[in-house]
């Protein structure tokens, strides 16, 4: 067990010049997944994949009912996720993201934006463009391995990784069987109840 205490983070000092830096990059670290992963995916999908994202865009489904049912499944996803990471095998990592994204004093506005970012972008990407080439589950456990959480030298983690790849598969199915905006939609709720909750 990690041996810090709940209240730690109660002595966090007041945003400086490290911080405001910090949360700088991440912002522009979101810009860039949105242009460049956007633009990425277009690139392949003309090219290599048969121009198939304006359709997926568009879908089976209307865009509000997209919206509809990518923001249920995102909300479930996010809350079922805290609660694994609440649990006392998680402990850990729950204490090194807190750890992370709290001293960042995201305002509501930034993890909106950071969330949108990385959930449209990222979803060109990968469920526009690189799920039509090698399918749902491949493309899901890269997606997650990327991120960093299965990792082979902590259980922990991996453990959290394997829900993440279930959930991440999800997006890749709704993809096929609604539409694009479902999964971004999901993806972007999935980001803004974690940030929120763990900026707090």
């Amino acid at each position: 067990m990690h041996p810090a205490l709940p209240g730690a983070y109660d002595r966090i000092p007041e945003r400086n010049s490290l911080v405001e830096l910090d949360r700088n990059t991440l912002l522009r670290l979101a810009i860039f997944t949105l242009v460049g992963f956007g633009a990425a995916g277009l690139i392949l999908d003309t090219f290599w994949g048969g121009n198939r994202i304006h359709l997926l865009v568009w879908g089976r489904q209307n865009l509000a009912y997209q919206l509809l049912i990518g923001g249920i499944y995102g909300w479930v996803s996010a809350w079922l996720g805290w609660r694994l990471i609440k649990t006392k095998w998680l402990r850990p990592q729950r204490i090194f993201f807190t750890r992370l994204i709290r001293p960042l004093q995201l305002s509501s506005i930034d993890i909106v934006l950071i969330s949108l970012c990385a959930g449209i972008g990222e979803e060109m990407l990968f469920r526009g463009a690189l799920q039509y080439f090698f399918g749902v589950w491949p493309v899901a456990i890269i997606f997650v391995a990327i991120h960093g959480y299965l990792n082979p030298f902590s259980w922990r983690l991996s453990l959290y990784g394997l829900f993440m790849t279930v959930v991440i598969a999800g997006l890749g199915y709704m993809t096929e069987s609604y539409g694009l905006v479902t999964a971004m939609a999901g993806h972007t709720l999935i980001d803004i109840y974690l940030l929120r909750v763990l900026s707090k």
